[in-house]
């Protein structure tokens, strides 16, 4: 089939890479446009503009995707079906353009956890298991009839991170099993199911990664391993007059009985601990702000008067 691939990260060139390698034929190649960055204002190219000119693709970059002529040029591509992985929202003028639809994947097991962070919140939420969606693009979000789907196991101590980088291998040989089965008609398309309170996976913001430390010791590890290494979990330390963020990355937990209130921090040059509601937390690798990543024995080393430490807004 003729295929035309919208997508811009990571997560979605390994999908792009996937279908190059198939039995299938890529017409182009739809992603953000360039953006400048940094000190110097770089240009940068999303992974799926470098993957596509790597391998001389046509590649294209709308500011609006109801550009009149955006859209005439996608219609020329005679398309057969449309593969969206890790894009903005589409309108109605143009997912609706190929023979035989536009199909997404989506990083969870739909109806659960549909808006734009499924990886994150299925470890923050301590799920035991998630997957990928194939479905096809409708006018709501995350909510079109479903075509392929996978579970995979969430590791015990598995980060976001990694379990991104598990499900983006995975999700990839999913759209290329959702491409052959289109091709041979052998797929039967069918509904989300219907559930009361699915669970959401909504942006996440800067104050969305604040640490409560009032909660319980496996809430909280869930939490930090569900924003690590992006956007990563934090509090704010008082260090003498100063406040800085502090970002978590890993750790690991104690339940224990004690008389200290949640946030009391027990530091030295040998520990630090961060008491919970029913224990406590051990950081591993932590980001002062200003300082560089490390971890937990390289940031201690980094004090000499510990009773100046604390840990405000818990």
């Amino acid at each position: 089939m003729k295929i035309l691939f919208f997508g811009t990260p990571e997560f979605a060139k390994t999908s792009l890479e996937a279908i190059y390698h198939s039995n299938h034929e890529i017409v182009g190649v739809v992603t953000v446009a360039d953006k400048a960055s940094g000190r110097g204002q770089k240009i940068n190219e999303s992974p799926v503009k470098i993957f596509a000119v790597q391998n001389n693709l046509s590649v294209f970059q709308p500011e609006k995707l109801r550009n009149p002529e955006f859209l005439e040029e996608m219609r020329k591509l005679e398309a057969d079906v449309f593969v969206v992985v890790a894009f903005r929202m589409m309108p109605k003028i143009l997912f609706e353009m190929p023979r035989l639809g536009t199909f997404n994947l989506h990083a969870s097991l739909l109806p659960d956890y549909r808006g734009a962070a499924p990886i994150n919140y299925a470890v923050i939420n301590g799920e035991t298991k998630t997957g990928a969606t194939t479905f096809f693009i409708n006018e709501k979000i995350d909510e079109g009839n479903i075509l392929l789907q996978e579970e995979i196991e969430i590791l015990p101590n598995e980060n976001a991170g990694q379990l991104h980088d598990r499900l983006m291998v995975m999700g990839a040989k999913l759209v290329v099993k959702t491409l052959d089965g289109l091709a041979e008609n052998s797929l039967k398309e069918k509904p989300q199911p219907t559930v009361e309170h699915p669970k959401n996976a909504f942006k996440i913001f800067k104050e969305d990664t604040r640490i409560n430390w009032n909660l319980d010791s496996e809430t909280i590890h869930n939490f930090i391993r569900g924003m690590s290494p992006y956007p990563c979990a934090f509090t704010t330390l008082k260090i003498g007059d100063e406040e800085k963020s502090l970002k978590i990355f890993s750790g690991s937990f104690e339940i224990s009985d004690h008389q200290k209130s949640p946030g009391t921090l027990e530091i030295d040059k040998n520990t630090f601990k961060i008491f919970t509601k029913d224990g406590y937390y051990l950081p591993q690798e932590l980001q002062l702000e200003g300082k560089k990543r490390m971890n937990v024995k390289d940031f201690l080393n980094g004090f000499r008067e510990f009773e100046n430490i604390s840990i405000v807004g818990v």
